[in-house]
C-alpha cells in the first residue's frame, strides 16, 4: 500500500502541473496520460484499505487554495487538487478540445482565462456549435473521464447504508461551485451522450470498416453523468415541479449538486426534444432489425441510459410532462418492454428488470401515459410473445403476462409493481385485444387458485389489483371493450369461485397440501400461447459463470407509491392516511399490501417448516372486501342474454356474440362508478439506495475488461457467478 501511495502523490502533482501549463508539448501530454492511467489503476487499492481511504482528503503542504498562499491552513486536500486538475484538463486546447487560435503566431491560450463554455464538446442543450470530431481528443477525454469515474468509485468500498444520505465527497466537491467548469462539463457529457448515433451514418457495415472511437467516450460520459447525478431527490416546490426549472436567476436555489441543479432547470422544448430523441434512438438501437445480419452496430450501455432517463424524469417534472404530451413516450416504452421480455429468464439481469419496471411505474402515475397507450402498435419488434393486432396497451399486458408466467423466481417481488402499472393505466384503455383480455383473465385464474391464495400472507393482493383493473375498464371504458367483457363472461366460473372461496380450516389445509405436491410457480396451462413473432428468440437464462452484482431489497409497493384519487376535473387528490391513523382499519377500496408483504411472501414460499399459516379469520378478513359487485352485476345482466342468443341462433361462433356485446350497454344497471385510484411513485430512501447499488453494479461489470475494480474487495454489493 505504501508503494501505491508513494506513486499516487507525485502523479497528482504532475497532473496539477499539466493543468497549470496547458499541456503544450507532446511530452507533457504523454506525462498527463500516463499519470492518469497510473491513478486509475492505483486508486481502487487505496479505497479498499479503510486506513488509507482518507489519504486523499488530508492536506498536502504547499498546495494552497489561494494563489501564492503557501501556509498550511490554506492547503488543499489532494483529492480537491486532483479533481480541479482533471476538470481543467478536460477543457485543455489541443489536448481535449479544439484550439480557437487563429494562427501559430498567437501565444498559447491561457488555460486560466479560457471560458470553457465556448469549448463544450458537442452541440445540443445550451450550445449550437458542433466541433469537428477528433480521435485524439476523444481518447484523451476518455482517459480523464475514466480517472474521474475511478475517483467517484470510493462509494463502492462502503457497505450500503440503511439511510441513503451518505454523500460521496468526490462527487460533492466536483459538482460544487468550486469547479468552475461544472456547467460546460455537465452540458458536454449530456450532449455527447444524446447526440451519439451508432448506426454509422446509415451505411450498412460501416462500423466494421471504421472503428468508432466515439462509443467508448459516450459510454464513459454516460457513466460519469449518472454517478454525478446520484442525489437523494430534488426539492419539490408547491406546484410539484422541481425548484429552478427555467435556468435563470429568478428561481429559488436548487440542490447544491450543480449537475442535479442544471438538470432540474432545463426547460426549453427544443432541449427536451433533443434529449428525448437521443435517448430513444440509443435505447432502440439493440432492437434495430435489418435484412443484413450485423449490419448495424449494437450498443451495450442501455442500462446507463435507463438510469439517466429515470434521473431526468425524477429531477425535472417538466421533462416528464414533455415526454408524456406526445406519442414520443412510446419510443421509450417499446425498448423497455423489449428489454424486460428479453431479460425475464436471465438471473444476471434482475437489476435491468427492476429499473425497467420502476420507469413504467413512474410514467403510469400520469394520466397521459394511459391515454398514449391506445395508439395502435404497428412496429413489429421481434419478441417471443404471441402475435396480436392491437395497441401499445396490448403489448404491455402481453409482455407483463409473459414475465409473470415464464420469468424466473426472483422476479416475484415485481408482480405487485407490474399489476399496479396495469391498474394505473386501466381507466384509460379504450379497447383491449382478445389476446390481452385472455392474458388478464389467465392471470386472475392463476392467482385465485386456493393454494396460491393461501400459500403466502400477501398473495391475495394480486387478485385485488386484477379485480380493480376489470372494474376500471367496465365502469369507465365499457363501450370499446367487448373483448374483455366476453373473456370475463367465458371465465365467469373464476369470479364465482372467488365469491364462494372456502374459509374452513380443513379446506385451507387441503389446498396447501395440494400445493406441496405440485409447487408449480403459476399454472402455465389454459393460456393459449399461440405463435411467437417471426424472427424472435426465446428469452434465455444467463450462461453459467456469468458475473452478476447483488442488489439491496426494494421497498414494498405501499412504500414505493402514494395513493391519489382522480377528481372529476382530472386533478389528483392525495389519499394518504394521516400518520396517527390505525392502518389496520383498511377500507375495501384501499386494500393495499402491508409492509411485511415481501418478507412474508419470501418466508412462506421458501419455508417448508411453514413459519406462516393461513387461518379462517385471516381469509374472512379480506374475502369480504373483494370488489366483486360490479363484475357480478355485469354477469347477472349479460350472461342470460348471451346464452339466449346461443340457443336461439344455435351459435358457436364468437364473432356474433362479440357483435352483440359491442352494441350492448350497461347504463343504469351497474353500481355507481367508484373514484379512480392512482398509485403514484414516490421517492424514498429505500429506492435511492437501490439505485446507488444498481448503478455501481452496472458500472463495475461494464469495466471488467480491461478491469478497473475487478480484483478489489468492494463492499457496496457482492459479485456472484450465475
Amino acid at each position: 500500500m505504501a508503494g501505491h501511495l508513494a506513486r499516487s502523490q507525485p502523479a497528482v502533482e504532475k497532473l496539477v502541473q499539466g493543468a497549470e501549463s496547458g499541456c503544450h508539448s507532446e511530452k507533457e501530454k504523454q506525462i498527463v496520460l500516463n499519470c492518469s492511467r497510473l491513478l486509475t489503476r492505483v486508486l481502487p487499492y487505496i479505497f479498499e484499505d479503510p486506513d488509507w481511504r482518507g489519504f486523499f482528503w488530508s492536506t498536502v503542504p504547499g498546495a494552497g487554495r489561494g494563489a501564492g498562499e503557501d501556509d498550511d491552513e490554506n492547503a488543499r486536500p489532494l483529492a480537491e487538487s486532483l479533481l480541479l486538475a482533471v476538470a481543467d484538463l478536460l477543457f485543455c486546447p489541443d489536448f481535449t478540445v479544439q484550439s480557437h487560435r487563429r494562427s501559430t503566431v498567437d501565444s498559447a491560450e491561457d488555460i486560466h482565462s479560457l471560458d470553457s463554455c465556448e469549448y463544450i464538446w458537442e452541440a445540443g442543450v445550451g450550445f449550437a456549435h458542433s466541433p469537428q470530431p477528433n480521435y485524439n481528443h476523444d481518447m484523451n477525454r476518455m482517459e480523464l473521464l475514466k480517472l474521474l469515474l475511478t475517483c467517484f468509485s470510493e462509494a463502492m468500498y462502503l457497505p450500503p447504508a440503511p439511510d441513503s444520505s451518505s454523500v460521496n465527497p468526490w462527487v460533492q466537491f466536483f459538482c460544487s461551485t468550486e469547479n468552475r467548469h461544472a456547467l460546460p462539463l455537465f452540458t458536454s457529457l449530456l450532449n455527447t451522450v444524446c447526440a451519439y448515433d451508432p448506426v454509422g451514418y446509415g451505411i450498412p457495415y460501416n462500423h466494421l470498416l471504421f472503428s468508432d472511437h466515439r462509443e467508448p467516450l459516450v459510454e464513459e460520459a454516460a457513466q460519469v453523468l449518472i454517478v454525478s447525478l446520484d442525489h437523494d431527490g430534488a426539492t419539490p416546490t408547491v406546484d410539484g415541479t422541481t425548484t429552478g426549472t427555467a435556468m435563470d436567476d429568478a428561481d429559488p436555489p436548487g440542490p447544491e449538486n450543480l449537475f442535479v441543479n442544471y438538470l432540474s432547470r432545463i426547460h426549453r422544448e427544443e432541449d427536451f426534444q433533443f434529449i428525448l430523441k437521443g435517448i430513444a434512438r440509443l435505447l432502440s438501437n439493440p432492437l434495430l432489425q435489418t435484412y443484413l445480419p450485423n449490419s448495424t452496430k449494437k450498443i451495450q450501455f442501455h442500462q446507463e441510459l435507463l438510469v439517466l432517463f429515470w434521473k431526468l424524469c425524477d429531477f425535472n417534472k417538466k421533462f416528464l410532462f414533455f415526454v408524456l404530451k406526445s406519442s414520443d413516450v412510446l419510443d421509450i416504452l417499446v425498448p423497455i418492454l423489449y428489454f424486460l421480455n428479453d431479460a425475464r429468464a436471465d438471473q444476471s439481469r434482475v437489476g435491468l428488470m427492476h429499473i425497467g419496471v420502476f420507469i413504467l411505474l413512474l410514467l403510469s402515475g400520469e394520466r397521459n401515459f394511459g391515454v398514449r397507450l391506445n395508439k395502435p402498435y404497428s412496429v413489429r419488434v421481434p419478441m417471443d410473445i404471441p402475435v396480436f393486432t392491437g395497441t401499445h396497451a396490448d403489448l404491455l399486458i402481453v409482455v407483463f403476462h409473459k414475465i409473470i408466467t415464464s420469468g424466473h423466481q426472483r422476479l416475484q417481488p415485481l408482480f405487485d409493481c407490474l399489476l399496479t402499472i396495469v391498474v394505473n393505466v386501466s381507466p384509460y384503455l379504450k379497447s383491449l385485444s382478445m389476446v390481452a383480455a385472455n392474458k388478464l383473465l389467465h392471470l386472475l385464474e392463476a392467482f385465485s387458485t386456493t393454494w396460491f391464495l393461501f400459500s403466502a400472507a400477501q398473495n391475495h393482493h394480486l387478485v385485488f389489483f386484477l379485480l380493480e383493473v376489470f372494474n376500471n375498464i367496465i365502469q369507465y371504458q365499457f363501450d370499446g371493450n367487448s373483448n374483455l367483457v366476453y373473456a370475463i363472461i367465458r371465465k365467469r366460473s373464476v369470479f364465482h369461485q372467488l365469491a364462494n372461496l372456502p374459509t374452513d380450516p380443513p379446506t385451507i389445509h387441503k389446498a396447501l397440501q395440494r400445493r406441496r405436491r405440485a409447487p408449480e410457480a403459476l399454472s402455465r396451462t389454459s393460456s393459449q400461447e399461440g405463435v411467437s413473432m417471426e424472427g424472435s428468440h426465446p428469452a434465455a437464462p444467463a450462461e453459467p459463470g456469468t458475473l452478476k452484482a447483488s442488489l439491496v431489497a426494494t421497498p414494498g409497493i405501499e412504500k414505493l407509491t402514494e395513493k391519489s384519487q382522480v377528481s372529476e376535473d382530472g386533478t389528483l387528490r392525495s389519499l394518504e392516511p394521516a400518520p396517527q391513523q390505525n392502518s389496520a382499519e383498511c377500507s375495501p377500496a384501499s386494500e393495499e399490501p402491508s409492509q411485511a408483504w415481501r418478507e412474508q411472501r419470501r418466508l412462506s414460499s421458501a419455508s417448508a417448516g411453514g413459519q406462516w399459516s393461513p387461518t379462517s379469520e385471516w381469509v374472512l378478513s379480506w374475502k369480504s372486501k373483494l370488489p366483486l359487485q360490479t363484475i357480478m352485476r355485469l354477469l347477472q345482466v349479460l350472461v342470460p342474454q348471451v346464452e339466449k342468443i346461443c340457443i336461439d341462433k344455435g351459435l358457436t361462433d364468437e364473432s356474433e356474440i362479440l357483435r352483440f356485446l359491442q352494441h350492448g350497454t350497461l347504463v343504469g344497471l351497474l353500481p355507481v362508478p367508484h373514484p379512480i385510484l392512482i398509485r403514484k411513485y414516490q421517492a424514498n430512501s429505500g429506492t435511492a439506495m437501490w439505485f446507488r447499488t444498481y448503478m455501481w453494479g452496472v458500472i463495475y461489470l461494464r469495466n471488467v475488461d480491461p478491469p478497473v475494480w475487478y480484483d478489489t474487495d468492494v463492499k457496496l454489493f457482492e459479485i456472484q457467478r450465475v
